[in-house]
């Protein structure tokens, strides 16, 4: 890791050191800071005693170090103003993407989507999306983006629990089994955006992508945009996908989710 040459050094190393023991996920030592920084150790000891005073960081009894309960203060102050359909709206407003088309954000519960949030577009789509909505994660793009950040064994298990098995079609479009939701899964990554061609409803189309924030491996949320089927063609359908990506992505970012992820 570079560091940059900001106004204050010694603040930016400050925090390239809470930084780089938050993703560890492990505590280390003076010689693995130094070496990851590329800072001299002279430089961390004093920084990593400022920050021990502070309780922004424990030394363990091996010299190790980790972060201190001092972090969980900010921490909780940043949580406790989030609100998650809040930030939706607001990167919404700093983007302004597919201004005229229908905007959703909805999160897992298990097998399903609850739908939390939507601007609605110009465009009638003959379905209403709503708040505490619930549709089937394996039909719709926000479910199918959220479970493309899951590990292959998790959605397996995902419709063998309780005896839930594999959710009613809602038209003739969806998904028929797990193997094929793998494999769209698959695809899904590769593309970077979820699609549901009319596995919702009949002449409706809609793209998705997963959002994150920075406590989680997997996606906290899904946000999708729905359009005509009429309308779609390949020109469409790869600004939809890139639209809808760059939303998620402005959306993780206010959630804080890690820059490099």
């Amino acid at each position: 890791m570079t560091l940059e040459k900001p106004t204050a050094p010694a603040v930016a190393r400050a925090t390239a050191i809470l930084d780089l023991m938050a993703r560890s996920g492990s505590p280390l030592s003076l010689a693995e800071l130094a070496k990851t920084l590329r800072l001299p150790k002279s430089s961390l000891h004093g920084l990593c005693a400022t920050l021990e005073q502070q309780n922004l960081i424990t030394r363990l009894e091996g010299g190790q170090m980790t972060l201190g309960p001092h972090v969980m203060m900010w921490a909780n102050a940043f949580l406790s103003r989030l609100d998650i359909t809040q930030e939706f709206f607001a990167s919404w407003d700093d983007m302004r993407v597919l201004p005229e088309e229908t905007i959703t954000l909805s999160v897992r519960d298990g097998p399903e989507v609850v739908y939390i949030a939507c601007r609605n577009g110009k465009h009638p789509l003959g379905l209403t999306f709503h708040a505490g909505m619930r549709l089937p994660a394996v039909y719709t793009a926000t479910g199918l983006a959220i479970l493309s950040t899951l590990p292959d064994s998790a959605v397996r298990k995902l419709h063998n629990t309780n005896g839930a098995g594999w959710p009613p079609p809602l038209t003739d479009q969806g998904l028929r089994d797990t193997d094929a939701l793998i494999a769209e899964l698959q695809r899904v990554r590769q593309r970077g955006y979820s699609t549901d061609c009319e596995a919702v409803r009949d002449g409706m189309y809609c793209y998705g992508a997963p959002v994150f924030d920075s406590r989680h491996p997997e996606a906290v949320a899904g946000v999708a945009v729905s359009i005509r089927s009429l309308e779609i063609n390949p020109a469409r359908e790869a600004q939809a996908g890139q639209a809808i990506r760059q939303l998620a992505d402005r959306l993780s970012e206010r959630l804080g989710a890690w820059k490099n992820r």
